[in-house]
């Protein structure tokens, strides 16, 4: 009795230590907990024993980031980089891309400042000490020609002034040691045999991503420069080969150098030669090295699977020479499927199941290489979504880290494929997975974040009801996104398929706030959109306004410069509009412009007129539009001339002078 009450206190003792451990265990993952009393080791055997921290070490930014969990980003606020000063807070996508620029011109003068002179600002405010708010030594502090002065230049990146002291050193006698020779080789290689361009110069970057074949004519000024199509290469016998030559031993990291070096800038056939002097030196190549030849098998072989074989035999070489394969080796694999056809849409999965036995878990990068292979740009992949629906399934819900620089692409390539196969669940899921921890952090630069959201809104426009997307279009815009006037005209396309035609003034002022109230197309659209049918008073009340505002548009433009050309559409459908809310005299005030711009109205729109004028019972309008209407030749005149004669009681002068016109009419056809 008593051992067996003994024996079920010992079980309640080892059930609560052993829930005492499973919280322990969740609240520090890195430790390991364990029961040490006597009678759990005589329960628990293999326990190991119990190890309470006496503190758990939070990270700084701890506070900052529980903060940041409790709120959500508000829709109307600005981005958060203009948020310091609302005065410069962006209404239009120009304006961002302005503003965005000039932030960054300006912390690129302060920086070339603070770094030219870095005498005048020693004094060190920030309590801690924050290093990259101090001024870079630019200048070189050791003088004399030594090792130590070539590290130095070597570490600051002056890549001819290194290799010039390098010479200094040879033709002195001076030896340099191969771990210092290793590393001028790194950087050399690294930037190609040129020093690399300096940060705090700001580059002009073209992020015009969807309006670029909008309106071709409208992009005028200068061109790309010739040194902007100009892609560094590798140059033949450069500073690097010839001092690799000068090596009396070179080691595995010399010729990793230089072949990644090779690879980098095009000489693919030539990293192999390298490659081969390495095997035939007895040396093993790294991790690093068969990445980079990995990445450059396609374009040394031709036939797809002449391509996948020496992707197999570089995997075979790395097993053999005992190198372990790291994620960037999964990604190099996947990249270099992407342009082995049906060759890699058979063996893509298969590394990826091989890589996973290997403990290598995929990044987003790895992702997307595998949805390049499956969808091509262009091609047609109507409906084919099991490959990106298996892709979702495993990455939903997760938090990515950057590892790769290819993460970035991995959202704007699932929301184009997304797009072209009309997914709508899958975009949802897509974006679902964006608001996942920092996962928006994956989503790229600027121009990059524009190619997603339009690519996003356009799918929306497509497949879903108006009512949703306009609830996507207020939480996202102006505050993460502006869109284009594609984006404009596609929701534009919506309004007109859900038959919402009365929301068109309201997306008339968000078109003038974003900055495209002068695109031609957009506008014409607009205006066509509004004119093609009759609505209730009201609604037509709300076009005329918006029409009315529209002509401003063309009668001023922007600081007084005439930006749209009035078209005889644009006149049509204007002047219909104004007639549909009986606005018969700024209707009238219009037709004058068919004269003024070389215009010829439509023979529908003279009837519109003729009809507004009947109710108006405007006898004289109905003559002058007659000689309007003769005045451009149309061949409708005979017809409006019996109908004014008919429908309307004219003065005897007014009946001869119709006469007249339809005389003339006739003897012209």
């Amino acid at each position: 009795m008593a051992s067996s009450c003994s024996q079920a206190l010992g079980h309640h003792v080892f059930k609560r230590s052993r829930i005492l451990q499973i919280h322990l265990q969740k609240s520090w993952p890195n430790r390991s907990f364990a029961l040490n009393s006597a009678a759990d080791q005589q329960l628990a055997v293999s326990s190991p024993e119990i190890v309470i921290p006496k503190k758990k070490t939070w990270s700084k930014e701890a506070v900052l980031q529980a903060l940041a969990s409790t709120v959500k980003r508000d829709p109307t606020a600005s981005d958060y980089r203009f948020q310091d000063d609302p005065y410069l807070t962006p209404k239009t996508s120009s304006e961002f891309k302005l503003f965005s620029l000039s932030q960054e011109s300006g912390r690129n003068a302060a920086k070339y400042f603070i770094n030219t002179y870095p005498k005048y600002f020693q004094k060190d405010y920030a309590q801690p000490h924050i290093p990259c708010l101090m001024p870079d030594s630019l200048e070189a502090q050791i003088e004399e020609e030594s090792e130590a002065a070539l590290v130095e230049r070597v570490r600051m990146r002056k890549v001819r002034a290194a290799v010039d002291l390098f010479d200094q050193l040879q033709q002195a006698g001076t030896p340099v040691s191969l771990d210092v020779t290793n590393q001028l080789l790194d950087l050399i290689c690294l930037y190609g045999d040129h020093d690399p361009t300096q940060e705090n110069v700001p580059e002009q970057r073209i992020e015009e991503t969807e309006d670029v074949q909008d309106e071709p004519q409208a992009k005028k000024g200068r061109g790309a420069k010739a040194s902007d199509l100009l892609k560094a290469s590798w140059k033949e016998n450069n500073n690097a080969e010839r001092i690799f030559a000068l090596l009396s031993e070179p080691n595995a990291h010399s010729y990793s150098a230089v072949i990644r070096g090779m690879v980098k800038y095009g000489a693919h056939s030539k990293a192999f030669s390298f490659y081969t002097d390495l095997l035939n030196s007895r040396l093993k190549a790294d991790v690093h090295t068969f990445n980079a030849l990995i990445t450059a098998a396609p374009e040394v072989k031709e036939k797809y699977n002449e391509k996948w074989e020496l992707i197999v035999d570089l995997l075979k070489q790395m097993a053999e020479q005992k190198v372990k394969p790291n994620l960037l080796t999964l990604n190099a694999v996947l990249k270099a499927l992407r342009r082995c056809g049906t060759v890699g849409r058979s063996q893509a999965f298969p590394v990826i199941s091989e890589m996973k036995s290997l403990s290598i878990d995929p990044s987003l990068a790895s992702y997307t290489h595998l949805l390049a292979i499956f969808y091509k740009p262009g091609a047609p992949v109507q409906g084919q979504t099991d490959v990106l629906q298996e892709v979702m399934n495993e990455v939903s819900g997760k938090s990515f880290s950057p590892q790769d620089p290819d993460d970035a692409l991995f959202f704007i390539t699932a929301m184009r494929i997304c797009l072209d196969t009309k997914d709508m669940e899958q975009a949802y899921r897509v974006h679902e997975l964006l608001g996942v921890g920092e996962n928006w952090r994956l989503l790229g630069k600027d121009f990059q974040q524009n190619i997603y959201y339009a690519r996003f809104f356009s799918l929306l426009c497509m497949m879903e009801n108006i009512d949703v997307m306009l609830k996507w279009y207020r939480d996202l815009v102006p505050s993460v996104y502006y869109p284009s006037s594609n984006v404009m005209r596609d929701l534009l396309q919506a309004l007109d398929t859900d038959n919402r035609l009365d929301l068109i003034p309201l997306i008339w002022k968000d078109i003038k706030q974003l900055g495209h109230a002068n695109r031609q197309n957009l506008v014409e659209e607009l205006l066509t959109l509004m004119a093609r049918e009759k609505h209730n008073q009201e609604v037509q009340e709300s076009f005329a306004e918006c029409a009315l505002d529209i002509k401003k548009i063309y009668d001023t433009g922007d600081r007084g410069k005439v930006l749209l050309n009035w078209t005889a559409g644009s006149l049509n459908d204007l002047i219909s509009v104004l007639l549909a809310a009986h606005r018969t005299r700024d209707a009238w005030e219009m037709l004058k412009l068919f004269k003024t711009h070389n215009r010829v109205p439509s023979e529908e729109l003279l009837n519109k007129f003729l009809v507004c004028v009947k109710e108006a019972g405007e006898v004289n309008q109905a003559v002058e539009l007659v000689q309007i209407s003769a005045g451009f030749c149309l061949p409708g005149t005979p017809k409006l001339i019996q109908r004014v004669l008919q429908e309307f009681e004219l003065t005897e002068q007014q009946r001869n002078m119709l006469s007249d016109l339809e005389i003339q009419s006739f003897n012209s056809d």
